[in-house]
């Protein structure tokens, strides 16, 4: 009878037992492998962490990269003042210089003046060369003492070696006075042809200024020049007469500006911007263009073109009367007070009304004689 309440007491027993083995167990293993579980998560999170550094690493190269690539694409150089760097030869756009070498260093000059023509425009061109611009050994002479460079503008017929091509190449040989663009003329393409030229300048002139101007407009060198070398201690100089014109909506009238759009609502006024009748930049704004030259937007017309370029830019807009007087009597009237113009036109033409025959009247009544040049101190 006792044996069997005794091992009936003992499998009574038996279930506490095994739960107490098996918590021992338990208690024993979790003490035993703890360390085994340390070292394994250790050892998977080394590469985890040297894999995210590397992650880091590729992502910074590769912000780095493209940085590299937006710079490149959309490098804004701006010469500093006084910089003397060369321009290189050629471009998408043409602008081509016309020195030997493409490391020919570049002229120095005091100002580059471009004379806007067009291959009908002969006559024209032999009325200036008959009244304010010097000719022969004058205009080397100009050049050679005082840094004043003078040529007429003219790019190439969209036909190669074309009848027209040819006939300013003969004019050319006869006196020495242009300067031939990469550019393919027409009217609808000043904007492409003053940046052209603005290029093309800059490549063959270390120029302290440069300037265009049409070929039906009055020029007084000396005063030009004087006027000019007042403002030789502003690097970022933008000099002319300051407009701000309508902006011409309909297709039908001279001056349609096809982007009218992008000026706001209808019959708003264009930025100020310098009449495209004559004007002179710097040598560090002239460098800027050159430059940018790619990624410089043109308008339908020049000025507003050249104008647009400088906008955000810290630009000083000199607005200069006395390079956009009109003819006899206004500037024969300022010329006898002793402030000769600059530079004389008809506001009502654009330039000098019927200029082959007027030129000669404006400068007889209203130049400044061929001495002043000369003499001129800037």
């Amino acid at each position: 009878m006792k044996q069997r309440s005794s091992t009936k007491i003992s499998l009574k027993w038996i279930p506490f037992l095994c739960i107490s083995f098996f918590v021992l167990g338990t208690v024993f293993s979790n003490r035993l492998w703890i360390p085994t579980i340390f070292n394994d998560c250790d050892t998977k999170k080394k590469p985890a962490t040297d894999n995210y550094e590397k992650g880091e690493v590729l992502k910074t190269h590769e912000a780095i990269e493209s940085l590299d690539k937006s710079f490149a694409t959309l490098q804004i150089k701006l010469a500093p003042p006084g910089s003397s760097q060369k321009m290189k030869n050629s471009d998408a756009t043409g602008a081509v210089s016309t020195l030997a070498g493409i490391d020919s260093p570049r002229k120095k000059a005091f100002m580059v003046i471009g004379i806007n023509t067009a291959f009908s425009s002969r006559r024209r061109r032999d009325s200036i060369r008959e009244t304010w611009m010097p000719q022969g050994e004058k205009l080397v002479r100009l050049e050679r003492e005082k840094g004043i460079i003078i040529r007429f503008i003219i790019g190439h017929s969209a036909t190669s070696d074309s009848i027209l091509d040819r006939a300013i190449d003969s004019e050319d040989a006869q006196h020495k006075d242009f300067l031939r663009l990469e550019h393919v003329e027409g009217y609808h393409e000043l904007s492409a042809k003053t940046k052209t030229y603005i290029c093309t300048a800059v490549a063959n002139w270390d120029a302290e200024f440069y300037v265009k101007v049409d070929d039906d407009v009055h020029v007084n060198l000396g005063k030009l020049a004087a006027l000019l070398g007042r403002h030789r201690s502003k690097p970022m100089a933008y000099i002319g007469c300051m407009k701000s014109g309508p902006v011409l909506s309909k297709k039908s009238v001279k001056y349609h500006e096809p982007e009218y759009w992008k000026f706001g609502e209808e019959g708003n006024k264009y930025f100020r911007h310098a009449t495209g009748q004559i004007y002179a930049i710097s040598k560090d704004l002239a460098s800027y263009i050159a430059a940018n030259q790619h990624i410089l937007h043109k308008y339908a017309n020049e000025d507003v073109s050249l104008g647009s370029w400088f906008i955000g830019l810290e630009v000083q807009h000199l607005n200069i009367k006395s390079m956009c007087c009109g003819t006899p009597p206004d500037c024969e009237l300022k010329a006898k007070a002793g402030n000769a113009c600059a530079a004389s036109f008809d506001w009502s033409c654009s330039g000098i009304c019927r200029s082959v025959e007027k030129i000669k009247i404006v400068h007889q009544r209203c130049g400044e004689g061929d001495a002043v040049v000369w003499s001129a101190l800037f």
